[in-house]
């Protein structure tokens, strides 16, 4: 059984700039760190390898100082994986995204099982999963609580439907997005670390795609453009209040009042 995990590079502060002209995060330079949803979707991978058999591989897009999110998927136990770095891919929406790494996919191999982390932590979308699945043409699930069992070309799962949880069955190949309680991911290997070898992640361009039609990635091929972006105003202003319990309630109120949060 084959299981490909996606991944994703996202800042690791929140102390990020907004280019002005594309409204787009500028990720050069800045500290990064993996999705922490989609160390979850490893652990699955690794879990069910463990139980079922298989290998796990991983697929991510960005600069190609992404590779260092595929190098801790290895170190977690992935055999190897592929980055998707162009700058054609810059500026992509939800959209655009998912079509750029269902072209990569296509390009990886074939697959019995895509996971990808329930969402993303600079966008928040929870949307690349199902759009990805909708490009490669598989059933998929959202919000996958735990794996039951996979057998005669089935997998069943659980997942979480707003009010209630839901037992499934889907057919292989197919893609399922896994929420944070799924599991608890393992740490990296640093010995594993040591061992990793070029041959194990791989570099795949624009120019590798079948589909040459550059108005189908980046800003070119989004559906949606953002109008306007901007940090949040930080204040860090204090206000301390003495008095009898009585004065302190009288003076918190009116300061309430005057900036107008009630």
């Amino acid at each position: 059984m084959k299981i490909l995990v996606c991944i994703k590079q996202v800042p690791g502060s929140t102390n990020v700039e907004v280019d002005p002209n594309t409204g787009v995060l500028k990720r050069d330079g800045i500290q990064s760190k993996m999705n922490p949803y989609d160390l979850y979707a490893i652990e699955t991978a690794l879990n069910l390898t463990e139980k079922f058999g298989g290998t796990v591989d991983v697929i991510t897009m960005g600069p190609p100082q992404a590779k260092s999110v595929i190098e801790e998927a290895i170190c977690m136990g992935a055999k190897g994986g592929t980055v998707l770095s162009d700058r054609k891919f810059a500026g992509a929406d939800v959209l655009a995204t998912a079509y750029t790494v269902s072209q990569g996919i296509k390009k990886t191999g074939d697959f019995d099982i895509i996971i990808c982390g329930k969402q993303t932590t600079d966008g928040d979308t929870a949307q690349v999963g199902a759009e990805v699945a909708e490009f490669l043409n598989l059933p998929n699930v959202a919000n996958v609580l735990s794996v039951k069992d996979i057998s005669d070309g089935k997998m069943v799962v659980t997942a979480s439907q707003d009010d209630k949880v839901a037992e499934m069955s889907i057919k292989l190949p197919c893609l399922i997005s896994v929420d944070g309680d799924i599991n608890t991911p393992r740490l990296p290997s640093y010995k594993v670390k040591k061992g990793i070898t070029d041959d194990m992640i791989k570099f795949l361009s624009f120019d590798d795609f079948d589909d040459q039609n550059v108005n189908n990635y980046g800003l070119s091929g989004s559906a949606t453009n953002v109008e306007r972006i901007f940090p949040p105003e930080k204040n860090n202003e204090k206000h301390s209040i003495e008095g009898t319990p009585q004065q302190q309630a009288d003076e918190l109120y009116n300061l309430i009042r005057r900036i107008k949060l009630v």
